[in-house]
């Protein structure tokens, strides 16, 4: 039994691409980066510890089944961090910092597999450049309310994808999940029916 130890519907649809069976559980952790930590370790520990606490959640029985599969992204502007805004005001201060400039998206992803009780991860980096974007721009942008549930204040598979004219990696990192990896982990795991 695949679990996808997130709520994100994006997530959800890319794991549906790789024509897997799989439920989804999130998991519920205190989402915060510790001092001096990396943009990619932060990604890399949330990952973790979100596969981690739907593990412990699961029956015995269940988690003798189990393959879990977890992630985290994050935006980053040097060692800045972007989550998620709480406010059209923040995503505004948000895409006007990444206007005109390169930032780099990093997905980590965890499995940990029941039957042995031990867990992999590892992460992609995608750099992303934006065009120079005016103040009514961004603001007729987060008018639309998508930038509000994602992190940096972008969907780059929605309306923000004419603010990108340069992508350098995996676009499904930057959505979520990047498929490659996620194939790879999950093979390894011994998930069937792969492609």
């Amino acid at each position: 039994m695949l679990i996808l130890a997130s709520r994100s519907p994006r997530r959800r649809h890319l794991l549906g691409l790789l024509g897997v069976e799989f439920v989804v559980r999130p998991a519920a952790i205190l989402e915060r980066r510790l001092p001096g930590e990396r943009p990619e370790r932060l990604a890399v520990r949330l990952a973790r510890e979100k596969t981690l606490a739907v593990a412990l959640s699961l029956s015995p029985r269940e988690r003798s089944l189990a393959v879990l599969l977890g992630a985290d992204t994050v935006v980053a502007l040097g060692d800045s961090v972007m989550g998620k805004p709480h406010s059209a005001r923040e995503a505004r201060r948000m895409l006007a910092s990444l206007s005109g400039r390169t930032h780099r998206v990093v997905t980590a992803l965890a499995v940990w597999i029941g039957r042995t009780g031990k867990m992999t991860s590892g992460h992609r980096v995608t750099k992303v450049t934006f065009a120079r974007l005016e103040r009514d721009r961004i603001r007729r942008y987060v008018d639309t309310g998508e930038p509000m549930d994602v992190a940096g204040a972008y969907a780059i598979q929605g309306l923000a994808g004419v603010f990108i004219p340069r992508v350098s990696g995996s676009v499904s990192n930057v959505v979520g999940l990047p498929l490659d990896l996620a194939a790879t982990m999950l093979a390894r795991a011994g998930v069937r029916g792969l492609p």
